[in-house]
């Protein structure tokens, strides 16, 4: 009998922790999967039943924090950037700073990507407009945000919503 979701999705992200707490150490090709799962107080099974690669453990946890934060603060629209959501979205990217910088320095932007991308394209979408307008967001919003993270995160969350107000129009 398999684990239960609420009790995978617990240990995923224990995993999860456990692999960011050894990145403040070390870089990702340095860190072991038995390192991880003996950090994270798991079986290396839980790791390979769960995760293909390391950083897909980071991009987990970033859709797991994005979901949290869009629960709290009741997003109505959580998987699409909209002008409505914008200061919340760079509000919430500020709010994990220290994460997404400490990606940045061991060169992990891939599980950025793949949280937005997971995030905002849904494959059931069977309307072509829709799939292309995910797309298209996915890659232009994580864009922006590497830039924003790039530039040390200078504007503040309502600037950048500001700007975003500028270029898409509204």
């Amino acid at each position: 009998m398999g684990a239960s979701p609420e009790t995978t999705a617990f240990l995923k992200e224990c995993l999860a922790d456990a692999f960011i707490g050894l990145l403040y150490e070390k870089p990702a090709v340095k860190i072991t999967v038995t390192e991880i799962a003996l950090r994270a107080s798991v079986g290396r099974t839980t790791y390979f039943r769960n995760f293909s690669s390391k950083e897909d453990m980071l991009t987990f946890k970033l859709v797991k924090l994005w979901e949290r934060w869009a629960e709290e603060h009741k997003l109505a629209e959580r998987y699409n950037f909209s002008l409505d959501n914008a200061l919340t979205f760079f509000e919430f990217n500020l709010s994990i700073r220290p994460l997404l910088e400490l990606i940045y320095k061991r060169g992990l932007q891939a599980s950025i990507y793949n949280a937005f991308y997971e995030n905002m394209y849904r494959p059931s979408d069977s309307d072509s407009l829709d799939v292309y307008r995910s797309l298209f967001y996915s890659h232009g919003v994580y864009g922006v945000l590497d830039e924003w993270i790039e530039r040390g995160f200078a504007e503040s969350p309502r600037q950048m919503a500001e700007l975003a107000r500028a270029f898409l129009g509204g």
